[in-house]
């Protein structure tokens, strides 16, 4: 059984002394909340794909984000049947008023903070890497 792997980024940026989360709307399917990623290429790296993906899907190239490379969640999960590993880096939105500019993937994004992202991610894995990365953020960067 061939097992899909898909890698991103939970992008932050600190916002009017606040930590707020990068979720984005997808523009197919159930039209879920997700922080941006996609599937890894032939060739490609994990950390590549996360920010290939990320400049894809937000617009954001490697000198706007300070990634974490030792902040990493990994979750295993189902779909249709074939099971998916997706793996994310924290990431920081070095200048907190970048635009997020959104590909044809998506149709909605929104900068929130940890309660709010949580209540809007839809699976119990996300809202888990979610508290996981703000416990790294308040233990380790503020």
């Amino acid at each position: 059984m061939v097992q899909k792997r898909a890698c991103g980024f939970v992008i932050f940026r600190r916002f009017q002394n606040t930590i707020q989360y990068l979720l984005m709307q997808t523009s197919y399917g159930e039209h879920h909340w997700t922080p941006p990623k996609g599937h890894v290429d032939s060739g490609e790296s994990d950390m590549e794909t996360a920010m290939r993906e990320t400049t894809e899907e937000a617009g954001f190239v490697p000198s706007d984000l300070k990634i974490f490379d030792n902040a990493k969640q990994e979750m295993t999960y189902q779909v249709n049947g074939v099971p998916k590993i997706v793996i994310y880096w924290l990431a920081e939105l070095l200048n907190p008023d970048k635009s997020v500019k959104l590909s044809n993937e998506h149709q909605a994004f929104k900068w929130l903070p940890l309660q709010e992202a949580c209540d809007l991610a839809k699976y119990s894995e996300m809202r888990k890497a979610l508290n996981e990365f703000d416990k790294y953020i308040y233990d380790n960067l503020l």
